[in-house]
């Protein structure tokens, strides 16, 4: 596995560009329900989902509806807990031209887990993607991008599993995840027998001697849809890079129920809902996109 950054071999974007030259963006969705999120584990513990008002299936249809409305095909990372529940919402995804990768099996962060505890957990999630829809898995994303600095062992497991590329690693300051020293595009992450894994970080604008976070998740919801814009628009025009943009199926549900939890955690958990898809919309219709691994040319 890599550790020296500034040694990493950087990955050309795939065949797919547009517009002379331009490069076609990966449009990711983390398919998880609104109780499923890291911020809410305190409050609502795994063994009490079942009793929890379900979401997914009415949220995750809005999203496949607004990427029909504008002809975007995307990557689907399904929790396994999701595809053991609802295998047609899976196959609805697949039937609608997107592509299946896998976010674990219940969202549990990598930083909680030992190796082989990981390695079970990506295997069962593979193995319950693939059976539902018949088809080959090649990516993964790590619940709340929680392939740090102490977990880089995971891009190993990943490659011994059969993954082509991981999506996990977010190269910006957090309080929760993120290597803010990590390559801003994709690059080598994992070699071994003449296969390699490639990791597609997410996406930050270089600004001050800083990467910055601007869209996605909550990043799209609590920051100007201006700024978004711009930091799209420098990564693509300016960088001649492929950008990645991420978002939640609940993210576009401003009904959901309402769980307890901390000032903080609710602001930044439902602050700005009811914008999320007049902010996606304005995405789509400016910007090309594609599932991840047409952009990585897999």
């Amino acid at each position: 596995m890599m550790d020296d950054w500034t040694m990493a071999e950087s990955v050309p974007a795939g065949p797919d560009r547009v517009d002379g030259g331009r490069p076609v963006s990966a449009f990711t969705v983390d398919v998880e329900d609104y109780y499923q999120v890291e911020a809410f584990s305190n409050v609502v513990r795994r063994r009490d989902w079942e009793k929890l008002e379900v979401r997914i299936v009415v949220a995750t249809e809005r999203v496949l509806d607004l990427l029909a409305r504008h002809r975007v095909r995307a990557t689907f990372f399904v929790l396994g807990w999701v595809a053991e529940r609802w295998p047609r919402l899976v196959r609805d995804c697949q039937r609608a031209g997107h592509e299946l990768a896998v976010h674990g099996y219940d969202h549990r962060p990598v930083t909680a887990q030992s190796a082989t505890e990981f390695r079970e957990d990506v295997r069962r999630a593979k193995g319950i993607v693939e059976d539902v829809s018949g088809a080959a898995v090649l990516g993964y994303r790590a619940p709340t991008y929680s392939v740090v600095q102490e977990t880089l062992w995971a891009l190993d497991v990943l490659l011994d599993e059969g993954f082509r590329y991981d999506s996990s690693i977010f190269p910006i300051v957090h309080d929760r995840y993120g290597i803010p020293g990590a390559p801003r595009f994709p690059w080598i992450a994992a070699t071994s027998n003449g296969r390699s894994l490639i990791e597609f970080p997410i996406s930050t604008v270089r600004l001050a001697g800083r990467n910055l976070p601007f869209v996605g998740g909550g990043y799209l919801r609590h920051f100007p849809p201006a700024f978004v814009r711009w930091g799209m628009r420098r990564v693509v025009e300016r960088e001649n890079r492929p950008a990645v943009v991420y978002v939640h199926p609940w993210e576009l549900d401003p009904e959901q129920p309402r769980l307890p939890a901390s000032r903080l955690t609710r602001w930044r958990h439902y602050r700005n809902l009811h914008r999320v898809e007049g902010r996606l919309e304005g995405l789509l219709q400016e910007f090309p996109f594609a599932p991840m691994r047409e952009v990585l040319g897999l």
